[in-house]
């Protein structure tokens, strides 16, 4: 991972010296680095522990494109903090931000077509068209509300899941591993995807103490999981009365914990929960059809994480 830092670095290099300055700002608060780690760690564990540059670009690539679309992210979201920080456009404004957020992506497409990585260029550019797709799908079943169990899943799928099932797959191909590996350890990635979303969403409810505020995809009118299950155990008139809130009073504390004070009445976080460790389970079964080793057990223990994990 240090040798990774050096070069992810080294990668977002530029003559301009403000573009310098940003990327040295993004570098020193970076988060829990889970989607190099899992490059590198499906690498070793499918490369017979062996790993080489194609491993460090992958890895490059995936950085470079996850936070160029957070750093697009905080601008659609007009969100001022990232990771306890401020984010990049509340200290350089969004025009700044949203071209920085451009070069990050130029970077990582140029890092993959000049090294003829077009293996994973396809595997990388597949992930950001399903995020786009899954965060304007939220978007628009927030105007309407009208969100079904099913569709929360495409949606997570999409905006969550695909970039940790490229990671696994990135990981794979750097290590030229055939077809059927890259699609089965692509699977067990959007797996732990899927539990690390509901997980996300769980933290809504403010069953830990985490930097994000409580009830925040309430007032973003995000139906996620425990909602939606709390909503089709309701009766119609309680029913009319959480989707009025949601609708209208979002914003309004009270009411926002009175709709939390719903969701876990009515059994939404057991059920969450209950799927999350399904896929969790679907994902460990998958694991384990692949040799053990150390680096599958490390695996295994970024499963665990992705349940277990505080923030």
């Amino acid at each position: 991972m240090e040798l990774f830092e050096e070069k992810f670095t080294e990668s977002m290099s530029s003559k301009v010296a403000l573009l310098n300055r940003i990327t040295h700002f993004i570098v020193n608060r970076k988060g829990k680095q889970m989607r190099p780690m899992l490059v590198f760690l499906t690498a070793k564990m499918l490369g017979k522990g062996r790993i080489n540059e194609r491993t460090y670009r992958g890895a490059s690539i995936i950085e470079l494109i996850h936070t160029a679309t957070l750093v697009h992210d905080d601008v659609v979201d007009g969100s001022n903090r990232r990771r306890g920080f401020f984010s990049i456009n509340a200290l350089w404004k969004n025009k700044i931000a949203v071209l920085v957020g451009d070069y990050l992506l130029s970077k990582g497409l140029l890092l993959s077509i000049e090294n003829e990585d077009f293996d994973l260029l396809k595997t990388i550019s597949v992930s950001v068209r399903e995020m786009s797709q899954g965060e304007l799908l939220q978007i628009e079943k927030a105007r309407t509300l009208n969100i079904t169990e099913e569709v929360y899943y495409d949606i997570i799928r999409q905006k969550t899941a695909t970039l940790l099932a490229s990671c696994c797959a990135i990981g794979a191909q750097s290590v030229r591993c055939n077809e059927q590996e890259v699609k089965k350890i692509h699977l067990f990635g959007e797996l732990i995807g899927m539990a690390f979303q509901i997980k996300d969403d769980l933290f809504d409810y403010g069953e830990e103490k985490i930097g994000k505020p409580l009830g925040i995809d309430i007032k973003e009118k995000k139906m996620t999981l425990p909602l939606i299950y709390a909503l089709n155990m309701a009766s119609s008139s309680e029913k009319r009365k959480i989707i009025n809130i949601v609708k209208n009073y979002n914003r309004n504390r009270e009411k926002v914990l009175e709709l939390i004070q719903f969701v876990k009445h009515k059994g939404g976080l057991s059920f969450a929960k209950a799927r999350m460790e399904d896929f969790r389970k679907r994902a460990l079964e998958l694991l384990f059809e692949f040799p053990k080793s150390e680096y599958r057990d490390a695996l295994e223990l970024m499963v665990s994480f992705v349940i277990e994990r505080k923030i």
